[in-house]
């Protein structure tokens, strides 16, 4: 993009149903921004249907900040595009994704599709007559630290005290300005601790803090 001195890159995943998006100064611009970002677009038009955006709990906690401030609400779907999908159906949403760029626009498609993404960004832009990275303040991005920790088993996190008690002093310590996200993967032995924070050296100590629990208990 810098080279060329172009407008936006967009890059699609192998078999196209999610975009990643970097701007003219060569910023990468994540599926939540671009979530926004059409959100946005959509809600000005009065074509966001129940002024709803429906993200998963794996995105980025400035997503839902960002929807309070342009006034539309924001559910948060299990981890997974069908989980999006279905909730999207269930509570009468146009618009919903993944963090990961894996984006569904239902009033022309009832799955990902990196290209018709690109096509709503790039449209959103025009009308906007601003640049992407003009368009990508529309959100804040908070630091945010992920840690996968392989384990033995996946017992109920609820019911390991260690596990339950570090996050709540986690919590604690972070108040409003950050979150704590802690999950198994639903395909492998492995345990993701995510940590959002105001700076990246407290998510940093945090989701290590955490992980190092996480490992002596289970992995």
């Amino acid at each position: 993009v810098l080279e060329n001195g172009a407008a936006l890159g967009l890059a699609f995943d192998g078999d196209g149903d999610r975009l990643i998006a970097v701007d003219e100064k060569g910023n990468e611009i994540t599926g939540d921004q671009i979530m926004i970002i059409c959100a946005k677009m959509l809600k000005d038009e009065g074509r966001l249907k129940n002024d709803l955006l429906v993200s998963t709990i794996m995105s980025n906690m400035g997503l839902s900040v960002a929807c309070k401030k342009y006034g539309f609400k924001n559910h948060a779907a299990k981890v997974g595009d069908r989980y999006v999908l279905e909730d999207m159906q269930r509570l009468g949403g146009v618009l919903g994704g993944e963090e990961s760029g894996h984006v569904i626009f239902l009033e022309h498609h009832t799955t990902g599709d990196g290209i018709l993404t690109a096509m709503q960004l790039l449209a959103a832009m025009l009308k906007a007559g601003k640049p992407l990275s003009e368009m990508a303040k529309l959100m804040d991005v908070f630091p945010q630290k992920l840690i996968n920790v392989d384990v033995k088993s996946k017992p109920d996190i609820q019911t390991i005290p260690e596990i339950v008690d570090a996050i709540k002093q986690v919590e604690a310590e972070l108040k409003d300005e950050g979150r704590v996200l802690v999950r198994y993967s639903g395909t492998q032995n492995m345990c993701r601790v995510m940590v959002e924070g105001p700076t990246s050296e407290v998510t940093e100590k945090y989701a290590t803090q955490l992980a190092d629990v996480v490992k002596a208990s289970i992995g």
